[in-house]
């Protein structure tokens, strides 16, 4: 089984336990929560790692979550631990989040300018992403400034990338130039 199926798996059936003990707010805070402790290099290893036994993981685990977290987190964590797929923990957690936002209703779109947009501007671009059919019903924006594009901006929604930026249009022209057979070099 790939790690991408086992993950899926494993974080639906998290979700499918939150949504039916109403509790869903709560567990995605804790994922969260898991996702910032996952960022400390040493856990991760210490996760992965085939030499350190399940006890001194269960021990390390319960010193860092127990009554910290929500006892379904806390129980989810240790089940599994149970099963021997610790190491797979990062990504489980990770498909958990998107399994939320799909649930949810959730798109993130991001979007790279050549300099920085105005609150009014990007409440504009969110409502035509929302009028449009490309975005469900709530639209997070995450916004990345690069200058490199010159002008214009490019979307990302998904696997989707609408590019509308001006080194874009003048890579198409260089390239339409460039395999004009009725054009001669100087």
């Amino acid at each position: 089984m790939s790690v991408h199926r086992i993950a899926s798996t494993y974080a639906k059936s998290l979700l499918d336990l939150a949504l039916e003990r109403q509790n869903v707010e709560t567990i995605r805070t804790d994922m969260l929560g898991l996702t910032e402790s996952m960022k400390s290099r040493d856990l991760v290893l210490m996760l992965k790692s085939p030499i350190i036994s399940k006890d001194k993981k269960q021990k390390v685990l319960d010193a860092l979550f127990t009554g910290k977290i929500d006892p379904l987190s806390k129980g989810f964590i240790d089940i599994v631990l149970r099963k021997g797929r610790e190491d797979l923990l990062p990504e489980i957690v990770k498909t958990f989040e998107t399994q939320y936002k799909v649930h949810k209703k959730i798109t993130e779109v991001k979007l790279v300018t050549a300099t920085p947009l105005s609150n009014e501007k990007l409440e504009a671009i969110k409502s035509k992403l929302l009028e449009s059919n490309v975005t469900d019903e709530s639209v997070v924006i995450s916004t990345v400034v690069n200058p490199d594009i010159i002008g214009g901006f490019i979307i990302e929604v998904g696997d989707k990338l609408y590019d509308a930026s001006v080194s874009h249009k003048l890579a198409k022209l260089r390239k339409e130039f460039v395999g004009n057979e009725y054009v001669k070099d100087f």
